[in-house]
């Protein structure tokens, strides 16, 4: 990773200026809550009710889970960060845990909230060991965050620039991150069902409609795998309330879906929320054929385990009257998980 020493970073900036003095680079601060939000559900896998307080937390805290029904016991018991190097599982949702064996599932949905309102830091207190699945989106989370506002922080945010490809391929699956601007994401599914069947989208995080385009499609599963997920244990608490049924010829919702490619929507946001475990914004591309949880997880690993594959960069916009435009300047500090 390229550091510019404060001193070069400055010289830098002080060049621009010269050149023109109408532009002004300003460094986009970081972003809390401006309040607590409370929410509380269900979980979709335990069937538990759950109580979780999403809180206003420093700059460079990052995004923190804490589980309360343990916090007697310390905070290296009940804290988790919520970074890719504390992924525990992939299946069927994705679990963050601790060096304690403490864990956290199915936070895709709230991290993909927090990533697309542009959240850089929260303490997430819940009293269970899962997310509450709610509508089975992450537009109730959306709703309520936006409803308490953000606060800015005195602190600039840094992103993570992908600077060559990183793929991971298994089988069929494949999942890429590529270098690019802004960040893009392509998500393709190919199902042997004919409601679902093969479908495909290409959506920009910083598009306005994002959250109304991508983050209201629900998760889904097929009938005929329902039994099997008992029988493990899970999904006891799913319903047609929280989750898209699918059967051999049709939706068993009564309301239909939210889109006609609903499925293929759902499988970009999960990626949108395993990809925030990145622990700052990504710039770039992401690509993905057949993919889910795992192979999310694994293509971000892959990237962040390479010191050639990124640099941490400072983001920020350069203003000359009315006009302004992204830039990126290098960041003489890293992000706070690589501290």
């Amino acid at each position: 990773v390229f550091r510019v020493p404060k001193s070069e970073f400055e010289t830098i900036m002080l060049e621009n200026v010269r050149r023109d003095r109408r532009v002004r680079a300003i460094a986009f601060p970081q972003k809390t809550l401006a309040r607590p939000v409370v929410i509380d559900g269900v979980g979709l896998h335990s069937g538990a009710e759950i109580h979780m307080v999403l809180h206003p937390a420093e700059a460079d805290r990052g995004i923190v889970f804490r589980r309360t029904d343990l916090v007697s016991q310390g905070r290296g018991v009940s804290d988790i960060p919520a970074t890719y190097d504390h992924v525990a599982d992939t299946t069927l949702s994705t679990a963050i845990g601790n060096e304690a064996g403490t864990t956290i599932s199915t936070i895709e949905h709230l991290m993909a909230a927090f990533s697309a309102l542009g959240v850089d830091n929260a303490l997430v207190e819940i009293d269970a060991a899962e997310v509450p699945v709610l509508d089975g989106s992450s537009e109730i989370f959306i709703e309520k965050i936006e409803a308490a506002g953000l606060e800015k922080l005195d602190a600039p945010r840094k992103a993570i620039r992908i600077l060559k490809p990183v793929v991971i391929e298994d089988g069929l699956k494949r999942a890429a991150l590529l270098p690019g601007e802004g960040f893009k994401l392509f998500f393709e599914i190919d199902f042997d069902n004919e409601v679902i069947g093969h479908q495909e989208i290409e959506a920009d995080l910083h598009d306005p409609f994002f959250a109304d385009d991508i983050l209201r499609a629900r998760t889904f599963c097929l009938r005929k795998d329902i039994e099997a997920m008992w029988a493990v244990g899970l999904a006891k608490g799913g319903s047609l309330e929280n989750a898209v049924v699918v059967d051999t010829h049709a939706i068993l919702n009564e309301e239909g879906l939210r889109y006609e490619d609903e499925f293929v929507r759902h499988k970009l946001l999960d990626a949108v929320g395993d990809l925030s475990l990145a622990g700052a914004p990504l710039i770039g591309r992401f690509r993905s054929y057949r993919g889910g949880h795992r192979l999310n997880a694994a293509a971000l690993r892959r990237l962040l385990s390479d010191r050639s594959a990124f640099e941490i960069v400072e983001t920020g916009r350069r203003e000359r009257g009315r006009m302004a435009e992204m830039i990126a300047v290098n960041a003489p500090v890293y992000a706070p998980w690589m501290i």
